[in-house]
């Protein structure tokens, strides 16, 4: 039921899926033609930015789900389902899946851009769908964490606001340029923050790279912010909503 509630509510709200898919999609035409000379003179750029891209494309996908949490908090919604036999707490999940799914399907399109603009993994059908599988436990995780942001906030416009200062992390990290290109002291956090291993883990998958131990960074840290959401999540839905 609430699943089915949130992708209703995201087919409606066509301003905001479009947007989740038309902004990133920029980006990357951005920095593959105006920036990508620059950055790699053998065209070749476009093939490295890409895993950036749609990380940032999930991100801001993921992101409006804050919004919609804090605004079921606020609008009253969540009073109605909990004097009716559910569980009312079904209702961030139900945000959860269908963000997932959004951002899946704005993914697919990101990716089918950047094959029209020259983007050519080498992947076999398996390293795709564990690149694909990366991508997905990406979405879960940061979607968990708008989520319990959408909770903690007082309001709506309050959500939006947390929520906008998590999508700089992939500026900091390997999604447009090597960390090794930076000033030292920024190299340590671009090397240690979960996106570069995340990042990282993907174009070993979409090019046939080693994954070393970047697989593990990435798994870890996305077992570890899920885990780390929902527990926050779930404490701030039954403070907040037990006091209503």
């Amino acid at each position: 039921m609430f699943i089915g509630r949130s992708v209703r509510h995201s087919l409606r709200n066509v301003e905001a899926l479009t947007m989740a898919i038309v902004l990133p999609v920029m980006l990357m035409l951005l920095f593959t033609f105006v920036f990508g000379g620059a950055l790699d003179k053998e065209g070749g750029y476009v093939d490295y930015v890409v895993p950036g891209i749609i990380l940032l494309c999930a991100g801001f996908g993921a992101s409006s789900t804050a919004v919609d949490v804090a605004e079921d908090l606020s609008n009253g919604i969540v009073d109605r389902f909990r004097t009716m036999p559910l569980q009312a707490g079904g209702v961030v999940t139900g945000h959860v899946v269908a963000s997932l799914l959004r951002n899946l399907l704005a993914t697919g399109v990101v990716i089918g851009v950047a094959l029209a603009v020259g983007f050519r993994p080498t992947a076999n059908p398996l390293e795709w769908l564990g690149a694909l599988g990366m991508v997905a436990l990406f979405i879960l995780a940061i979607t968990w964490l708008y989520a319990a942001i959408g909770l903690a906030a007082a309001n709506p416009t309050a959500a939006s606001g947390y929520g906008f200062a998590l999508l700089f992390l992939p500026y900091l990290s390997s999604a447009f340029v090597p960390t090794d290109t930076m000033p030292a002291w920024l190299q340590w956090i671009a090397q240690n923050q979960p996106i570069t291993p995340i990042i990282e883990t993907i174009r070993a998958f979409l090019f046939g790279r080693d994954l070393g131990s970047e697989l593990w960074w990435a798994l870890g840290w996305c077992s570890v912010i899920i885990a780390g959401a929902y527990v926050w999540a779930v404490w701030l839905f039954r403070r907040k909503a037990g006091r209503r």
